[in-house]
């Protein structure tokens, strides 16, 4: 993995900065993505900032996915379609797209302690009716905080739940995880499973906001995931 860039689509977030900043102190290429390559090469300065020696560049979004085997997807839910819509051409059958996206009341000015409802069930099975035929959809990183990622100085401790159909495509994306070090990937099922770890991010908000926490998931019980 670490011999192909790891691209990261709306990596001028929070989450898809903090996952870059955890590959990149991992040894992991990233290459940030955003509809300004602006945007994208000033986030892979900031990360480059912060992590000696970091091996990431930023451009636009449709150029970053290119020809790589993995790509991360880090976009709010009102931006997902657009996004998808723009990244028509570039994905390529065989490509791996791990959608991060969890449909929050928050995105159209509700509480983001609420989910808004999708037709196909989740965010990420919308994604997978959404890209070309052949490119394989996982969900994650739902319950994992993105300012934490972002800050090194914040030792990890969380499972990452993996959600998809293709089994080969949830354990390209389980090794990416093993890179960093703190998070245990862990197959939650298949991608229809993805509404209920969606579900999850709401709740979590509210827990942290309660008790000013920040609250992550961890499997109990569990000595190895299988794939």
């Amino acid at each position: 993995m670490s011999e192909s860039p790891v691209p990261i689509v709306g990596g001028t977030g929070r989450l898809g900065y903090g996952l870059a900043v955890r590959l990149a102190a991992a040894g992991v290429r990233v290459r940030i993505g955003s509809r300004r390559a602006e945007s994208a090469t000033d986030a892979a300065g900031r990360v480059r900032d912060v992590v000696e020696g970091a091996d990431v560049d930023g451009g636009a979004n449709a150029e970053s996915v290119g020809g790589a085997p993995l790509v991360l997807m880090t976009v709010p839910f009102d931006a997902q379609a657009s996004t998808l819509k723009d990244l028509e051409d570039a994905l390529e059958p065989g490509q791996v797209l791990v959608d991060t996206t969890v449909p929050l009341a928050a995105t159209v000015g509700g509480k983001p302690t609420r989910m808004l409802g999708v037709p196909q069930g989740s965010a990420a099975e919308q994604t997978q009716e959404l890209v070309p035929d052949g490119v394989r959809v996982v969900s994650a990183f739902h319950t994992v905080s993105a300012e934490e990622l972002g800050d090194l100085q914040v030792e990890l401790d969380e499972d990452v739940l993996v959600c998809g159909d293709d089994r080969e495509a949830k354990q390209a994306l389980a090794t990416l995880v093993d890179r960093i070090p703190g998070l245990r990937p862990v197959n939650a099922g298949r991608l229809e499973a993805a509404r209920l770890v969606e579900g999850l991010t709401p709740l979590l908000i509210g827990i942290n906001i309660r008790h000013k926490v920040s609250a992550g998931v961890r499997v109990t019980g569990l000595s190895e995931s299988r794939w």
